[in-house]
């Protein structure tokens, strides 16, 4: 039975909803005569769904038809599900009629591999140059550089796209090897390489020449899946902070591994995806990038996993409380970013206003810094630190200010793929929700007071 073209796009961006490596921002692309569409630096992002995902793009594979195997892939090869395959001019005039009806305004394109990588990459190359020549697009489109691809492909396509990104998949060669036979460490790692220096050099050029043609102007991201194989948050936050600093990535996505299929190498399918951990990675990421913080600060062989009642950086606080209070008028800037309640605009705002005048508790709130949670780490004009008392009473004031409230609702403490959560247990075991909920706060608040 052949299949319409709503029958593909029902196929193809239902099997592409896995991908959560999807990003607009970074490019800057003005309209010009006789193009249709722009793109802006703050990107395309403009709507979004109740998760908090994106969908101003068009996220959809070129095919979910695929040579490889990968066990934790739902389009993998020995999975019974529907097939399809856009035709290239196909994908091309089904993007300009979204973007024409203001559905979108632009294009994520991934794919499975069609036999080969090349002759994937050389389907969704036909796309673009489509959409970039003949129908004069100049939005924002990222494009997903298939693991083997040539490297005279993979350039072509860093022409034509605003953004590539090369999905890490899994965090170690070991896992890579057990779960993804068919892909390599070298067959990832050398394209996202590539793109590194190909991106670095098209800067380069632009500045001795300004019309010179951009190579992804928006950079590369990268994907991983966290809970499908057994490897710690430390090991996940060290492989994350090494490809920033050698490849220069914009964004490491982290995907919470959803059971798609029974497989003795995976959890089982009645495993809850692991949805506190990717917050836990996300927050990690963001003291990497933005707060000017290490992976070892953060994490360390001796604690390889992150605390479920304690954000990342509220964690560190507790382990360094020593080091506190500061005070904000004095203090550097590189501290200020360490306390909590202050994150980099409200420390930047504290940087510029404290040259003109002692800052007090009023200022500090209006500049937003969350009194709540920095009041036990700070001092400033007319304010000596609040003092919560000596003893268990104390450290538990403290503990009750941090401690993170989303981690207590039932089906949200979901950081290990083996035991159930908590509260889950214990409504499992007839115990009310919101009783349940309240017994393992309770629980958790003792516990890190005794750790303080």
């Amino acid at each position: 039975m052949e299949q319409t073209l709503m029958d593909k796009l029902t196929i193809l961006a239902d099997s592409a909803k896995y991908d959560v490596a999807c990003t607009s921002s970074g490019a800057s692309r003005t309209a010009r005569p006789g193009t249709v569409g722009s793109c802006y630096a703050p990107g395309c992002c403009h709507a979004f769904t109740a998760d908090g995902r994106c969908v101003s793009l068009l996220k959809v594979l070129m095919t979910n038809c695929c040579s490889f195997d990968c066990g934790y892939c739902v389009n993998r090869r020995s999975n019974d599900i529907p097939r399809a395959t856009f035709a290239p001019r196909e994908l091309a005039e089904l993007t300009m009629e979204f973007y024409r009806r203001n559905y979108i305004e632009g294009l994520f394109l991934s794919s499975a591999v069609l036999g080969t990588p090349d002759y994937t990459t050389e389907r969704m190359l036909a796309v673009l140059r489509l959409l970039r020549g003949e129908y004069r697009f100049g939005g924002y489109i990222h494009a997903k550089a298939i693991p083997g691809t040539s490297p005279e492909l993979l350039q072509q396509l860093g022409y034509l796209a605003d953004r590539l990104s090369v999905n890490v998949e899994l965090p170690s060669e070991r896992s890579l090897n057990l779960l993804a036979p068919d892909k390599g460490r070298h067959s990832i790692f050398r394209p996202m390489k590539q793109i590194a220096v190909s991106g670095a050099a098209s800067r380069e050029e632009l500045t001795l020449y300004r019309h010179a043609p951009k190579f992804a102007p928006a950079g590369q991201s990268t994907q991983m899946i966290v809970g499908a194989s057994p490897e710690t948050d430390y090991h996940i936050l060290k492989l994350t902070e090494g490809m920033y600093r050698k490849y220069s990535l914009k964004r490491v996505f982290y995907s919470a591994y959803i059971p798609v299929a029974e497989d003795t190498r995976l959890p089982a399918l009645d495993t809850k995806p692991p949805l506190l951990r990717e917050h836990r990675l996300y927050q990690a990421d963001w003291l990497l990038r933005f707060y000017q913080f290490e992976a070892d600060e953060i994490l360390d062989k001796d604690n390889p996993n992150f605390n479920p009642y304690l954000d990342p950086k509220c964690n560190w606080a507790v382990q360094h409380y020593g080091l506190f209070p500061v005070d904000v008028n004095r203090a550097p800037f590189e501290m200020l970013l360490r306390v909590p309640g202050i994150g980099p605009k409200s420390a930047r705002r504290i940087w510029r206003a404290r040259k003109q005048a002692a800052l007090g508790l009023d200022e500090l709130k209006r500049m937003g810094v969350v009194l709540k949670r920095a009041q036990y780490f700070i001092t400033c004009r007319g304010f000596s630190g609040a003092h919560p008392g000596r003893g268990s009473a104390g450290r538990e004031r403290i503990t009750r200010a941090l401690i993170d409230p989303n981690v207590f609702s039932a089906g949200a403490e979901q950081l290990s793929m083996f035991a159930p959560p908590a509260v889950d247990r214990l409504v499992e075991q007839g115990v009310p929700p919101r009783a349940a909920q309240r017994m393992v706060r309770e629980e958790a608040v003792q516990c890190l007071a005794r750790a303080l």
